[in-house]
């Protein structure tokens, strides 16, 4: 059984910055050879795309609205992603999911086989 557990969340002022950790387990898991993303889900909307990293991390990828302010990157040896998050805004208030998938389908939600439960970010303004 796969379980991804992120952790990081919390409440900070805009224009600070936050660092999420999602932290991978599993016997027959391999996280070094899965793709890995993160998602948001804000009240009322649709959960979107935020960044994903391939597996060996020398791939990454960006949601316009995140890029140049949040970095992903990932510790195989430790089986853990993390997002670095600076320079937040309160429309960046949202629960945080990390995601696993053996593709390459990086911004599509429905090709990650496995979901983490999520970590609540409030930004106040």
């Amino acid at each position: 059984q796969v379980q991804l557990v992120e952790s990081g969340g919390g409440l900070v002022q805009a224009g600070g910055s936050l660092r999420l950790s999602c932290a991978a387990s599993g016997r027959a898991f391999s996280f070094s050879s899965n793709a890995m993303g993160w998602f948001r889900r804000a009240p009322g909307l649709e959960r979107e795309f935020v960044a994903a990293i391939s597996w060996s991390g020398g791939s990454t990828y960006y949601a316009d609205s995140v890029k140049g302010r949040f970095t992903i990157s990932r510790d195989n040896a430790k089986n853990t992603m993390y997002l670095q998050m600076n320079s937040l805004k309160p429309e960046d208030t949202a629960v945080y999911y990390c995601a696993a998938q053996s593709g390459r389908y990086y911004n599509s939600a429905a090709k990650y086989d496995y979901w983490g439960q999520g970590t609540q970010v409030t930004v106040s303004s």
